[in-house]
């Protein structure tokens, strides 16, 4: 059974993973209408993702005998200038939402409870590899420059990423 505290802390996580799947998908649109199809995909899959971290999320609370409670999600921006500012938004978003994840963990494990901290293993391997790939991805961005052909190819490179079902949902 989960203490109270966890419980609060893990739907504020749910709602933070909605968010995040929100804006996600704010960046999708906002690169389909300036041209950006590839760009576009990636972000549509990173929505799919985040909507599935959620999920991680509310079956381990029901499993552990909670209840998820579902909270409005704030407003996202809507406007990214060029693929590279998006993906430095990316990047910061990502280290937020691996804090978070940190704080819960240090709850769990100042509680002594141990199944959440292992739920929560899979989630910090998981922001270690979010981060990992928006800083491959401003990296990319910032080599490639204004290069017209440079940005042609990694839109087509990020047009070929297609979605894959999280391991904890995969068995679930």
């Amino acid at each position: 059974m989960l203490s109270e505290k966890l419980e609060a802390a893990l739907n504020e996580q749910i709602n933070a993973e909605f968010w995040s799947a929100y804006l996600y998908l704010s960046m999708a649109n906002n690169f389909e209408a300036k041209g950006n199809p590839g760009v576009a995909n990636w972000f549509r899959i990173q929505f799919r993702e985040e909507q599935d971290h959620a999920h991680i999320f509310m079956n381990y609370v029901n499993q552990r005998g909670g209840r998820v409670l579902l909270k409005p999600i704030a407003a996202v921006e809507t406007e990214w200038a060029t693929p590279l500012d998006a993906f430095k938004a990316t990047l910061a978003h990502e280290q937020v939402v691996t804090s978070l994840i940190n704080k819960i963990y240090a709850m769990a494990e100042a509680e002594h409870d141990y199944a959440t901290r292992e739920t929560l293993n899979w989630f910090i391997s998981e922001q270690v590899e979010e981060e990992e790939t928006a800083q491959q991805l401003i990296d990319k961005y910032t080599m490639i420059g204004k290069d017209g052909t440079g940005i042609y190819m990694l839109d087509q490179e990020l047009a070929s990423r297609t979605y894959t079902t999280p391991a904890p949902l995969a068995t679930a």
